[in-house]
């Protein structure tokens, strides 16, 4: 429940591609004319992934795969809207259930099956899966997300070299600059400019998470007209107004509902956009959901999410305070308050206060 309420977070990922990070790789099958169209030019954007028997979502940067995910949706959808989606959870796996899943349908209608945490799978996942790789049904684009780790490799190395397969590498993005081209990409796909120095100043003040980034470019491209510059940026991301969204998630997560609530009004006083605060407190859920579905050594654990060792312990002691069925009902409400700041139903200012109170109540104090 917790992982697929977490999920909820990451839906809608706006457009563009991104240096260094991500790339989609196709891997050649066993047959030569296939082998030969697969030496095409990688695809270099998550908005240019298109329906292929098997596409392999593989790193921990879930924004990445979110992108990913959209636009193959997207390009489905386009081709058959009526196309049938199944998302399942390798975790709680069941013999034989794959090939109830990717069965062809009356009128072999084309159908997406998502399997989450491939990286979490069971036996009988890994070993329905290694018979059904190397000759995918027609009709089926079958997604596996694989976050990291060794478990289940042996589906990875299948997978890649099953007939027409698409591998997309959704690795965090380290370099400064690799987020600089993120933001300068999605402001091209929105037909929009952003001076360098700009984009330079929202990574500065957004870069540690590429959602809250992406979340603080679609707010200035909403709120400006025209090339987006650094002043711009600097009027919403100021370091005051960074400060406050993330004050505004730490009391939340301590459990301090008074003041994370007292914030949330201070930022909304202050001009702070609403969008800027939820996204930092969408983070911060993300950050524990993540954690949370982990065991063994925080070194390990950290090279697998891409955190610092130091963090996870934090985050794991966070954590400790949380139920998790409290802890995904926040994830939901964060979800449906990012849905209602972005021009959804509802008040963006009581969906986020409310987001406040359930994240709040979820620590036991």
């Amino acid at each position: 429940a917790l992982l697929g309420a977490s999920a909820a977070l990451l839906g809608g990922g706006v457009g563009g591609g991104v240096g260094g990070g991500w790339q989609a790789v196709g891997v050649p099958s066993k047959t030569p004319a296939r082998a030969a169209r697969k030496t095409a030019a990688p695809t270099p954007s998550p908005h240019d992934v298109e329906p292929a028997p098997v596409v392999l979502l593989t790193g921990s940067e879930e924004h990445l795969a979110d992108r990913a995910l959209t636009a193959l949706v997207a390009r489905m959808r386009e081709r058959d809207p009526s196309f049938e989606r199944t998302d399942v959870t390798a975790a709680g796996y069941q013999k034989g259930q794959l090939s109830t899943w990717t069965s062809p349908s009356l009128f072999d209608e084309p159908s997406l099956v998502l399997v989450d945490g491939v990286d979490a799978a069971g036996e009988a996942f890994v070993e329905d899966v290694l018979e059904y790789l190397p000759a995918p049904a027609d009709s089926v684009v079958l997604v596996l997300r694989h976050r990291g780790g060794n478990r289940a490799r042996k589906v990875l190395e299948v997978a890649r070299s099953a007939p027409g397969a698409v591998e997309v590498l959704c690795q965090p993005l380290k370099r400064d600059q690799d987020k600089v081209d993120l933001v300068l990409t999605d402001a091209r796909r929105a037909r929009r400019r952003i001076d360098v120095e700009a984009a330079r100043a929202l990574v500065a003040a957004l870069g540690g998470d590429l959602g809250e980034l992406s979340a603080g470019l679609d707010q200035l491209l909403t709120d400006t007209e025209g090339t987006v510059t650094e002043a711009d940026v600097h009027r919403y991301h100021s370091g005051r107004r960074e400060a406050t969204g993330f004050e505004v998630a730490d009391a939340a997560v301590a459990g301090d509902a008074g003041r994370a609530l007292s914030l949330v009004r201070h930022a909304e006083a202050t001009g702070v956009p609403a969008v800027v605060v939820v996204a930092a407190l969408a983070s911060r859920l993300r950050q524990l959901a993540k954690v949370a579905a982990t065991r063994g050594r925080s070194a390990d654990v950290a090279r697998d999410l891409g955190m610092a060792p130091w963090l996870v312990d934090k985050v794991r002691r966070e954590v400790q305070g949380m139920a998790p069925e409290r802890m995904a009902e926040a994830i939901l409400a964060v979800a449906a308050a990012d849905h209602a700041v972005k021009g959804g139903r509802g008040d963006g200012a009581f969906a986020l206060e409310r987001a406040v109170r359930i994240t709040a109540a979820a620590r036991d104090r």
